[in-house]
């Protein structure tokens, strides 16, 4: 992206209008909260990664928000449905979503995908795209970590398997070990970080969760995601598998209420496996107010270790939980926005509603 910015209906910047164009005849989805374009010649607005037609540049008005451009008389787009939030489930497929959350070891063919009006093409791309697995891959992984969450309360492995959805020991076997990398009988010093998305103004975020606490929420278009899970599931030695936490319900309502400018603080139980440096960059990142920043120094200062700026820096991108520990809060000694994983259209958005330099996204 540009650095040369324009400022156009409201107090946030924007980019040029020649990235912003270029954003949208590409399609660019990174650009995704960073703008929606607005065509004069029909009166609708879009979002960058629309689809539809391209205008001419000089019939595009570009907004920072959905709301702003509503404010100015545009419609939206019905291609591309940017009132919707980035990541929703489409209203073709929720009822399918609310039957597989309501029922853990449901066992659904393609088939059966038909008789319920669905194309079981366009499911499996949509959880391809969403969850980086097949939706049948899904459903083994919701049915796995069930078998898990009950062997761990005393059930029996025949039980759990039984129980889980599972027609024969040797199927549950052989996928619980394909799955957890062990046996279902060995597998007491195992946990398991149940991951889900969350919708937010800025884009679907990926929570994880163990019994303890959150440990993981990161937004799903990092491209160090994939690494962080990686290093997370063998800090805790445990795997990562779709499910529902009791963390997840509490998470969703303070996030809700932090960007409507009506939260600054979390009160949720963090659990952070990490080196003793780490720990202790990322317990001085949490002393940082809402609406304030520091510079990479003077974090280094905070912790004991004035020469240790580039660790802290690195310390901060290996941050895991995004948001409730605000590495976003830290810049460059000259005030500039450096270095942060969600993207620094995130950053700039997230320290706009603390500061309250904008209004909350809404």
């Amino acid at each position: 992206m540009k650095q040369t910015e324009t400022t156009d209906h409201n107090t946030q910047s924007l980019p040029d209008r020649e990235t912003m164009y270029a954003a949208l005849v590409q399609r660019d989805s990174s650009f995704e909260g960073v703008f929606v374009a607005a065509i004069r010649t029909t009166g609708i607005f879009c979002r960058p990664s629309c689809s539809a037609r391209k205008p001419k540049p000089e019939n595009v008005e570009y907004f920072p928000d959905a709301k702003t451009a509503l404010a100015n008389g545009f419609r939206e787009c019905k291609v591309c449905r940017p009132l919707v939030a980035l990541g929703s489930t489409p209203d073709w497929l929720q009822p399918l979503i609310e039957e597989v959350e309501q029922d853990a070891t449901i066992r659904l063919q393609a088939e059966d995908l038909r008789e319920r009006g669905l194309d079981p093409v366009r499911v499996r791309r949509w959880f391809q795209k969403l969850h980086g697995m097949s939706f049948s891959a899904y459903l083994r992984m919701r049915r796995i970590n069930q078998a898990f969450s009950q062997i761990q309360h005393k059930s029996t492995v025949t039980d759990a398997a039984f129980q889980s959805g599972y027609e024969s020991l040797s199927g549950f076997g052989e996928g619980f070990k394909k799955t957890m990398g062990t046996a279902p009988a060995k597998s007491n010093g195992q946990q398991v970080i149940v991951v889900n998305r969350i919708l937010t103004p800025l884009g679907p975020m990926l929570a994880g969760a163990t019994k303890q606490g959150i440990c993981l929420l990161e937004f799903t278009d990092r491209r160090m995601l994939e690494t962080q899970i990686n290093r997370l599931q063998k800090h805790l030695n445990a795997k990562a598998l779709p499910g529902d936490s009791r963390f997840f319900p509490l998470l969703e309502g303070q996030l809700e209420s932090y960007f409507a400018g009506k939260r600054t603080t979390f009160d949720l139980p963090l659990i952070t496996p990490g080196t003793e440096f780490q720990q202790k960059v990322w317990a001085a990142l949490q002393t940082i107010a809402c609406g304030q920043t520091r510079s990479y120094s003077e974090q280094a200062e905070i912790i004991g270790q004035p020469t240790a700026v580039r660790a802290v820096a690195r310390a901060n991108g290996d941050n895991r939980i995004a948001i409730l520990i605000p590495c976003h809060r830290v810049i460059g000694a000259d005030g500039t926005l450096t270095g942060y994983g969600g993207g620094l259209w995130r950053k700039k958005r997230l320290l706009e509603i603390e500061q309250g330099t904008n209004a909350p996204v809404k």
